[in-house]
Order: structure tokens, then sequence, then C-alpha cells
């Protein structure tokens, strides 16, 4: 069997904040967009991609499935994505990752390579 993950979906109130931030946060580049949905593209092509689809309904507790973004630079990353409008939930950066979550309340983890 061959498949592989595509595109990776979030549930967004605010396409236009929704579309800024992750595409700051990942450096995807934006591919296409309407008010309702927008598709982002690594521009390397090694990753999925990923979207955003503008919901009615509010987040409403923990994330069932999150993004584990891998970096070099654990505290840097984590300080500039902070400066970006997320918010931490909790560290085990001494175990290698801290729980982020978006500003509609999306969590998801940055963590050491």
């Amino acid at each position: 069997m061959t498949i592989r993950i595509g595109t990776v979906t979030i549930d967004t109130n605010d396409m236009d904040s929704a579309k800024r931030f992750w595409s700051t946060v990942t450096g995807y580049e934006i591919a296409s967009s309407d008010n309702d949905n927008t598709y982002l593209n690594d521009p390397a092509k090694s990753g999925p991609g990923l979207a955003l689809q503008r919901v009615p309904e509010a987040a409403r507790g923990k994330n069932r499935l999150h993004l584990d973004l891998v970096t070099a630079d654990l505290t840097g990353e984590v300080e500039r994505i902070r400066g970006l409008g997320a918010t931490e939930v909790k560290s085990f950066a001494e175990s290698g990752w801290v729980v982020l979550a978006d500003p509609e309340g999306n969590q998801f983890c940055v963590c050491a390579e």
C-alpha cells in the first residue's frame, strides 16, 4: 500500500488572522485563498499542505489531532511563535517540546529535532 498525508486542515473562525498566523509560523506559501478556505504549500515541497477552513462554531476543549512542528532552536522558535500571538499551554522543554495554542485555541507542539 502506498499512501501519504497530502493536507492537514485547521478549522478557524477568523480566516485573515489564521492565514497570517500559520503562513508566518510555517513559512508556507499561500497557494489559494478565499473567505472560506485557504491552502498553504511547503515551498520546499517536502511536507504536507496545510489548509484552513472557516467554520461557524468556536473551538471547544483540547484538539484530538495536532501538529508537531520540529526545530533545531526550540527556545527561539517558541518565543518567535508566541510573539505572533500563540499562547503557551504547557512546557516540556526539558524533554524537548512545548505545547502552544494558536490565537483561536488550536493546540500544537514545537519539538526539538
